[in-house]
């Protein structure tokens, strides 16, 4: 049976639905429970597929702006009940939606356009995120999300977490806590057959060694951070949680619009010279976002919900990022990574304006036509200087599945 209602991303209430018909439709090898209630009372549930004790757990919707993964969770779960071979000596196991109140609040299904996917953007704040929470937070001030997901990963032990992730422009790329030997080659094979372009120098990977080319294995506890002033540490995250139990994590980031200036290897002429330019840039479209923001403060008494909380967030961490730019070495010196800090520097300021412009709209405040300009401006240019072009739903959906099917394979020799 198909479980994708139709080539589009999917909202939460059909991936539960779909999941909710699979288990009745296969009662004997499938199950659905809740296993916590998010901060607002929606229910997290897990779909498991399989009865084997070694166990793989892949979680979707970490990021509410990132939809790939609900698709990708409902096609890996239809392939693991249609192939016996990949549930013969292991148990899948499928969190729905890691942060539901998150996903409730990004609402572009189906964008047409950088500028139409920004007009309904969010993103929470690092310290409301699921996974990101425990790298920021002490132990007793975890959201409920989180708990869920640390209580599953005690009580699966899996030897692999795959969490679904995406971008909105640029290209593929995996970030492991552990290496896993021979995934790199599926992995390029894979976005190759579907043109889609390896990100080779992420700068969510800045400074990491890889196995192949877009394959990121993270440094272990303790090692340096590319950029010292970011206030939260993969290493500290939810995806380190599988090591007590001898497993690890693979992050697989897939795009929705895909750009061919990401996979460039080739070392760039003036590396240090060209992030201070680009630190000069972040500076300077944060501060137009913030005169807007201390224009309209006022206007906004009392108004102070998640949008409003992850727009100040996001532009509190631009200075930071702007001095390690410019005062750090930089991690790589490939024009790939070079071009993903450019992507970075664009994505901070848009998006905290695209989630101000939200709150703005929806309290009729005048500075919302001018802001609204500058957002379609920048999603414009953002897809103009990286020549964006549309990656088919079903390629994303099939790009990621088969990493995470690879991935699956490739730990489970590597567990033994």
């Amino acid at each position: 049976m198909s479980l994708l209602p139709e080539l589009r991303y999917p909202t939460v209430t059909e991936v539960v639905a779909s999941a909710r018909a699979l288990a009745a439709h296969r009662p004997a090898l499938c199950t659905l429970r809740q296993i916590g209630r998010s901060r607002a009372g929606r229910p997290l549930l897990l779909l498991s597929v399989g009865h084997a004790e070694r166990a793989v757990l892949v979680v979707a919707g970490a990021h509410a702006n990132e939809p790939t993964g609900g698709a990708t969770l409902l096609d890996v779960a239809g392939r693991v009940v249609r192939e016996r071979e990949l549930r013969a000596d292991t148990s899948w196991h499928f969190l729905l939606c890691a942060d539901p109140d998150g996903a409730s609040l990004h609402v572009t299904p189906a964008p047409r356009s950088l500028f139409d996917y920004h007009r309904g953007f969010f993103r929470p704040a690092g310290h409301e995120q699921p996974e990101w929470s425990p790298a920021v937070l002490p132990p007793d001030r975890l959201p409920p999300e989180t708990r869920a997901l640390t209580g599953v990963i005690d009580e699966l032990r899996p030897y692999l977490q795959v969490t679904l992730h995406g971008t909105d422009l640029g290209g593929s790329w995996v970030q492991l806590t552990k290496d896993i030997p021979g995934l790199a080659e599926p992995f390029a094979k894979s976005a190759a057959e579907l043109n889609i372009p390896v990100e080779t120098g992420a700068s969510d990977a800045a400074g990491w060694p890889a196995s192949g080319p877009g394959v990121h294995v993270m440094p272990s506890p303790g090692a340096g951070a590319a950029y010292p002033s970011m206030p939260d540490d993969a290493r500290s995250s939810t995806w380190y949680h599988a090591h007590r139990y001898g497993g690890l994590t693979a992050i697989v980031e897939v795009p929705m619009w895909a750009s061919d200036l990401v996979d460039d290897p080739v070392p760039h002429p003036a590396p240090a010279v060209a992030l201070r330019r680009l630190a000069e840039r972040l500076l300077l479209d944060t501060r137009r976002v913030e005169r807007v923001l201390t224009d309209a403060l006022p206007r906004l008494p009392g108004v102070e919900g998640p949008l409003l909380r992850a727009a100040k967030w996001g532009l509190d961490l631009v200075p930071g990022l702007a001095a390690d730019w410019t005062h750090t070495a930089p991690a790589d010196n490939t024009r790939a990574y070079v071009g993903s800090v450019d992507a970075f520097a664009r994505r901070l300021p848009l998006r905290a304006a695209a989630m101000l412009l939200r709150v703005l709209t929806e309290h009729d405040d005048p500075a919302a036509p001018r802001l609204e300009r500058l957002v379609a401006t920048w999603s414009e240019a953002f897809a103009v200087r990286f020549r964006a072009r549309w990656v088919p739903l079903e390629h994303q959906v099939e790009h990621q599945s088969r990493t995470v099917v690879a991935a699956a394979r490739h730990a489970r020799d590597r567990a033994g």
